[in-house]
């Protein structure tokens, strides 16, 4: 028989063991609660995250798809530096390529349509890959990208970028009854290098009053004479004399009085040339120091007439004249047929024009204007503004 002392600590062990089961399963449900908590709040931590990321990734699609939106989004050094598309940065290796088209075309917020309907129509007549190299003031960079990005322009291969004014501050000076000839764009041609720093090869410059109708691969691979930088379209030969009503040459865009220039030994009765299209071999203009020249007699220029008084007027076409002076291959004539814009009346047959590969509307009276001549041709290419800002005047 068990003593009661026996009993005693039978009981005492029994309830020892009570309390340590007991504790045990205390402790789990504690740690289960703690468990169950820490699960539920990393549940809740994996949302927030996710939805974190949710947000970063929609903001970066609307900046990148929708900039117009966010206008404090693009810093300054971004728009200086140029916006390239996605696709063009791809193209990139193009601009090594003998089978790519450099494109370079200037424009500002009065002649930004005049850009547009000229990429138009060498996207539609070309079937070579095309790089256009875009530059327009400051004004006008979100309006060509917005213009470009959200019509049928968005398929080509583009970059753009503000040209730098300050190059050409305190040295234009525009004599004679064409103001809009002092826009610093219409200088930037004198810069192709300096706007290229790191490209070897051609540039094809065309004026934003132009149209083309064949296929630009052709002009761009055009031979240049031995030495030659650039290639030019003479004034002197086929319908550019016959329709522009002067003799066209030296003498009537340079003032030969001017002492520098009689150092020159120009010949006063050379032919003219016209500037607003021309293919340009960087490597020699730079080899050459063509901008460096162009700049010192525009320059000159601001300090005493050396040109702009003389009949043919001019702003940034002298200047070309004077250092390109028998330094130039000549372009086939039918890709620059000029002075559309030189009188109100039809100049050329329509026959003429639908066989002519670059039409320019050189001049005055430009195509977006009321009473330019041939607007039909240039209404073909022209693509609507989505801005709704810039609209071609027409008599009807």
């Amino acid at each position: 028989m068990l003593s009661y002392g026996h009993f005693i600590n039978v009981r005492a062990q029994v309830s020892n063991l009570h309390i340590a089961t007991w504790q045990r399963l205390d402790t789990n449900f504690a740690d289960s609660g703690r468990n169950k908590r820490e699960i539920n709040m990393g549940f809740f931590s994996s949302k927030r995250i996710a939805t974190a990321l949710t947000l970063v990734w929609l903001g970066f699609m609307i900046y990148l798809w929708f900039p117009m939106l966010l206008p404090n989004a693009q810093k300054k050094s971004v728009i200086d530096k140029g916006i390239f598309r996605q696709e063009a940065l791809a193209q990139k290796k193009n601009m090594t390529s003998t089978d790519a088209v450099h494109v370079c075309i200037m424009s500002d917020s009065n002649t930004i349509g005049g850009m547009m309907a000229l990429i138009n129509s060498i996207r539609l007549n070309t079937k070579h890959d095309v790089m256009f190299h875009l530059f327009v003031d400051r004004k006008s960079m979100d309006h060509a990208r917005i213009w470009i990005e959200t019509s049928t322009l968005l398929v080509i291969f583009y970059d753009l970028h503000v040209f730098p004014q300050e190059w050409v501050k305190g040295k234009i000076k525009v004599r004679g009854g064409r103001p809009e000839l002092a826009s610093p764009m219409n200088f930037g041609r004198y810069y192709l290098p300096r706007l290229f720093p790191d490209f070897h090869g051609r540039v094809l410059y065309i004026d934003d009053d132009s149209i083309v109708q064949g296929d630009v691969y052709e002009l761009y691979n055009m031979k240049l004479k031995p030495g030659h930088a650039a290639a030019f379209s003479k004034d002197c030969d086929g319908p550019a004399k016959r329709l522009s009503l002067m003799k066209n040459n030296y003498a009537d865009y340079i003032d030969f009085k001017n002492k520098h220039v009689k150092e020159l030994d120009l010949n006063p009765n050379e032919c003219a040339f016209n500037s607003g299209v021309f293919v340009a071999d960087l490597d020699l203009w730079r080899k050459n120091n063509i901008t460096q020249k162009l700049e010192y007699w525009m320059t000159l220029n601001t300090k005493e007439e050396v040109y702009g008084n003389e009949r043919g007027g001019g702003a940034s076409q002298p200047p070309m004249m004077i250092v390109f002076y028998n330094q130039y291959t000549e372009i086939d004539p039918n890709w620059h047929v000029r002075y559309l814009g030189w009188t109100t009346r039809t100049s050329y047959s329509k026959s003429f024009l639908s066989y002519a590969h670059l039409l320019h509307w050189n001049g005055r009276y430009k195509p977006w204007g009321r009473v330019s001549s041939h607007v039909d041709i240039w209404d073909k290419y022209f693509v609507k503004d989505p801005d709704n800002k810039f609209h071609p005047v027409r008599k009807y």
